[in-house]
């Protein structure tokens, strides 16, 4: 008798173990669809961003100096491109055409013909004029606002 009794009050072994990995398949499918569900309202409801158009701006005219190499004078011509994201940061640089003029201009007067003569020179002197150019946006905007900035021409005598 006391046999008949945990036979009724013990199922058998394998069918336990059976409705054990049942019940645990049904909780892992039951998290793993709620957890879909909720990623895909989330990224409904998420706001789309625009892309990023490129703003170009051409510095006009084209900046002309002359620079000491040794006992000779050169000549360098640099045609200047800014490119920005953002049409506000374009607009104060060409608001401040004076001072970004002159901030270049002294830049490029100031330049070495054996440095600016290979490619990693003209690349540093890019650079710099980038960083001065950034510079009088930032003070007029309060970012730097000017993504890149590209010499179009650049001419050395």
């Amino acid at each position: 008798m006391a046999d008949e009794e945990q036979a009724r009050v013990a199922p058998p072994a394998g069918k336990s173990k059976r409705l054990m990995v049942i019940g645990a398949a049904v909780v892992v499918l039951a998290l793993a669809g709620g957890g879909y569900f909720w990623q895909a309202q989330k990224s409904a409801h998420a706001p789309v961003e625009a892309p990023k158009v490129d703003l170009y701006m051409p510095l006009d005219p084209a900046f002309v100096v002359n620079f000491k190499d040794g006992d000779s004078l050169r000549y360098l011509q640099v045609s200047v491109t800014l490119m920005s994201y953002d049409q506000k940061a374009l607009d104060a640089a060409k608001d401040a055409n004076p001072v970004v003029r002159d901030a270049l201009v002294s830049l490029f007067s100031n330049q070495e013909y054996s440095i600016i003569s290979n490619a990693d020179g003209r690349r540093k002197l890019q650079e710099q004029a980038l960083a001065a150019v950034q510079k009088i946006v930032k003070e007029r905007t309060g970012k730097p606002g000017i993504d890149a900035l590209y010499f179009t021409s650049f001419v050395m005598q």
